[in-house]
């Protein structure tokens, strides 16, 4: 069985189907071992769309000159998204125009996995290159837990080679980024926000929020999903109580913790945090759904033995100095809990406005399933 993550995929009246579709995490396991290639993943179920940028194969938009690769194109897999930045720098090469002047070839505008991948195609390619990054190297990735395992496959890293990371902590792999990146000299400016990119005189202009100006002639965005973390908007979020990512969860003890979303990002600090914290764990749905089967039975035995306590069908009315208030969504019952911490795990924003402000289109896309035969 090619997909990892078990009851997933199963046989039903003698045929490979799916049978647990909301457990599916997109890794793509059984698109690259499908021999016929009759698999391919949806984004989206027919009711819950996402919205995702418009990109060809070759990973342009409909912006010319403008190129996006890895999570914020739709599928997060590290392995996917180093495949996905080698090819948006191999295919926008065959169209660059060294008489346009400019500062660069191409500015990178994230350094998360296919940022990194991005930057050293570039560099092996002999591109004038720079990458520029909101937060720090690693972009997502250096938002898990600390402790958090990241689970990926072979992938092969441009300058490097073949990487085999089937378990890994994030530590690891940031400091695996690291030393391939200082070994190859590539140019990555951290935190450096791009607010706009204006194309004019057959050239970009790429405006970061310190105000600085980088003219190129391609741009290639490997930004993510989940920049901007979403937030609940209820009274009290915006105190120094309120995380929206879990760092250093082994310095943190005898804390009264509330963890909010269903995820795996929560689920993992939730039970990172619960070693030596009580910790609750607020979700809005009846179960937890596209979580990985290893957390899945991991939250299952803490909540059994009383070491988080897990609340479907729940939601914070308000963050207070030394409580919350939850309410239960079914019967609608407000109760007051003590707290010291919260910490928000409502997913990302997708850079709507910043994507449309320079000119490139977005739509919603649907699917009936995660994974789909055809």
């Amino acid at each position: 069985m090619a997909c990892p993550e078990k009851d997933i995929l199963g046989i039903h009246n003698g045929k490979a189907t799916t049978i647990n579709t909301s457990r599916c995490i997109g890794h793509g396991a059984c698109f690259y071992a499908c021999p016929t290639k009759a698999i391919s993943l949806c984004i989206g179920t027919e009711k819950r769309g996402v919205e995702l940028p418009e990109v060809d194969q070759m990973f342009e938009t409909n912006v010319t000159g403008i190129y996006i690769a890895g999570e914020i194109g739709g599928m997060g897999l590290i392995k996917n998204s180093v495949e996905q930045g080698k090819q948006a720098v191999e295919n926008l090469t065959k169209k660059l125009d060294s008489h346009i002047a400019a500062d660069y070839d191409v500015v990178i505008v994230g350094a998360g996995p296919a940022g990194i991948s991005a930057s050293l195609t570039a560099k092996k390619l002999k591109l004038s290159s720079i990458t520029l990054e909101q937060d720090t190297l690693g972009g997502t990735v250096f938002t898990f837990p600390r402790s958090k395992v990241v689970m990926t496959s072979p992938m092969d890293l441009p300058l490097y080679g073949k990487i085999k990371l089937f378990e890994t902590s994030k530590l690891e792999l940031l400091d695996l980024f690291k030393d391939i990146i200082n070994k190859n000299n590539i140019a990555i400016k951290e935190n450096a926000k791009v607010e706009s990119i204006v194309f004019n005189d057959n050239r970009f202009t790429v405006t970061t929020a310190d105000g600085l100006k980088y003219t190129t002639r391609k741009v290639l965005l490997t930004i993510g999903r989940r920049g901007t973390p979403r937030k609940l908007n209820i009274p009290g979020e915006m105190t120094t109580k309120v995380a929206y990512r879990l760092i250093e969860a082994e310095h943190i003890e005898n804390q009264k913790i509330t963890v909010v979303g269903g995820g795996d990002s929560a689920i993992e600090s939730a039970l990172l945090l619960a070693v030596k914290n009580q910790v609750t764990l607020s979700y809005r749905g009846e179960t937890f759904g596209r979580i990985k089967s290893e957390n899945s039975t991991k939250i299952n035995v803490a909540s059994a033995n009383h070491q988080v306590d897990v609340r479907f069908n729940t939601s914070l009315k308000s963050i207070e100095e030394d409580h919350i208030k939850i309410e239960d969504l079914i019967s609608k019952e407000v109760t007051q809990l003590e707290n010291d911490l919260v910490y928000i795990f409502a997913g990302g924003e997708l850079p709507t406005q910043f994507l449309e402000k320079a000119g490139i289109k977005i739509t919603k896309k649907f699917g009936e399933a995660i994974l789909k035969h055809n």
